[in-house]
């Protein structure tokens, strides 16, 4: 089986997923960047398909950026502007070919955290 790579974005200041949030996943060589695809979550906060499909999969240096500002004021969480977290980068390596990645986004308006799922 190939490798590939997903993602769930939970909102934890309102306890649910977080539906409607915009990805954008990059490869990163260096200081280059190519962005490879943009998605938005679904109502559980998953995108509808792998963020990086089997059949697109390769090892290396990637970057997802969550556009939480654009979530968070259409959800009514801005609060002052400029807000805290508008954009928030995730820079990580896939090294095994066969492996899924997950990279869960846990989100408030003025924290994340993220972890290597499952």
């Amino acid at each position: 089986m190939a490798g590939y790579l997903t993602t769930h974005v939970l909102d934890t200041a309102r306890g649910c997923p977080a539906g409607g949030l915009k990805i954008a996943l990059y490869s990163v060589s260096g200081n280059s960047h190519r962005k490879l695809v943009e998605m938005e979550t679904n109502t559980d906060g998953r995108t509808d398909s792998p963020i990086l499909p089997q059949d697109a999969f390769k090892p290396g240096n990637y970057e997802l950026i969550f556009f939480a500002g654009d979530y968070l004021r259409a959800t009514g969480q801005d609060g002052d502007d400029p807000l805290f977290l508008d954009q928030v980068p995730i820079r990580f390596g896939m090294s095994d070919p066969e492996a899924h990645y997950h990279v869960p986004l846990l989100l408030s308006p003025y924290g994340y955290s993220t972890y290597r799922g499952s």
